[in-house]
């Protein structure tokens, strides 16, 4: 499972994020995790490190959430990441804490290394501003999670991914979408995203990459050249269409579970001193710039593939096997807010 943590080598005076994250669900209920971590420098600072864990039950009235920040900040040997007091992932297993919350997890990767952007080129240029890589697309994990008003949480041979982006700046909107444990296809797996940057007052058009992996084939999806995504998005799910080559279309309807979806502030590190993302108690500031972001990890996604002039089709689907995300700047979605923000 490959990935370099980019934060050591950061220069003082840029800005940057960088994250590594792992999401995994249960295959027998609709409960998810979701632990991250994640780096944030301003412009002439030192980068602070954080741990998030969310855990998702559509059973619960909203998911538990929490963060804890941290100036202890390292890429130690056989490890990506460790924040604060021994709270560490990488490519075999993650152990921490995060408050009240404590986990012990082995990852195996199912899926070699998801490269998105295309050329690789892309990944020295400028721009993209964000990278993104998937280290496993496809993972299992075995271990425990224990989370306040759940106990101790059995993940045996829980489906799931492991993924890490990093950069300077967020995409004006995004999508980032997910899917494992398909009913009758269970190494089937879709990793996308989307993304729309700001060019002056303007935004670009959906721009799409990923991969869909079925019957031991793996499909581009997106990309430079290929057609423009179709995308209808909202807090509450999303359908898209997503091209591929010759002649691939992929349709994808997700729907969060009403009451099921976590929402954090992102901050962009690039903002210097004139934006604090929190108000000094570790709330997220209302006048604070960047992102909310709506993240449900427990997603219903439906799939139908079609092949242009070939017959027939196929569909997928997984009853909470997905994962949907969507930053945006708009604050009026209807999902609260954790109190806490990026940074």
């Amino acid at each position: 499972m490959q990935a370099e943590p980019m934060f050591p080598g950061a220069p003082r005076a840029s800005g940057m994020y960088e994250s590594f994250y792992l999401r995994a669900v249960s295959p027998r209920e609709p409960v998810g995790i979701w632990i991250r971590h994640t780096v944030h420098k301003r412009p002439g600072r030192a980068p602070t490190g954080s741990v998030w864990c969310t855990v998702f039950d559509a059973a619960a009235e909203g998911p538990f959430t929490h963060k804890t920040t941290s100036e202890l900040l390292r890429a130690p040997a056989g490890s990506w990441i460790e924040v604060g007091a021994g709270a560490t992932m990488g490519p075999q297993s993650a152990h921490g804490e995060c408050g009240p919350a404590r986990w012990s997890l082995r990852i195996a990767g199912i899926a070699p290394e998801l490269r998105h952007l295309r050329p690789s080129l892309l990944y020295r240029a400028p721009v993209p501003r964000t990278k993104l890589t998937s280290p496993a697309p496809l993972a299992r994990f075995d271990g425990v999670v224990e989370v306040p008003g759940r106990g101790a949480l059995d993940v045996t041979a829980w489906p799931g991914m492991v993924g890490h982006n990093w950069g300077a700046e967020h995409a004006a909107r995004w999508i980032w979408l997910h899917g494992c444990d398909f009913e009758g296809a269970p190494q089937a797996w879709l990793d996308v995203a989307l993304g729309r940057v700001r060019v002056g007052s303007r935004l670009t058009p959906w721009l799409a990459n990923g991969m869909l992996s079925v019957g031991g084939a793996a499909h581009r999806l997106g990309g430079i050249g290929a057609p423009r995504p179709r995308v209808a998005e909202r807090a509450g799910g999303a359908e898209l269409e997503l091209f591929g080559r010759r002649g691939l279309r992929v349709s994808a309807h997700a729907e969060v579970p009403p009451g099921s979806a976590a929402g954090w502030r992102y901050v962009d590190p690039g903002n210097g001193d004139d934006v604090d993302p929190d108000d000094g108690e570790g709330e997220a500031s209302p006048d604070a710039g960047g992102h909310d972001v709506v993240n449900c990890s427990i997603a219903r996604l439906s799939l139908e593939l079609s092949h242009r002039g070939a017959g027939g089709r196929r569909l997928l689907h997984s009853d909470h096997g997905g994962a949907y995300e969507l930053g945006m700047t708009e604050r009026d979605h209807g999902v609260p807010l954790a109190p806490f923000a990026d940074g």
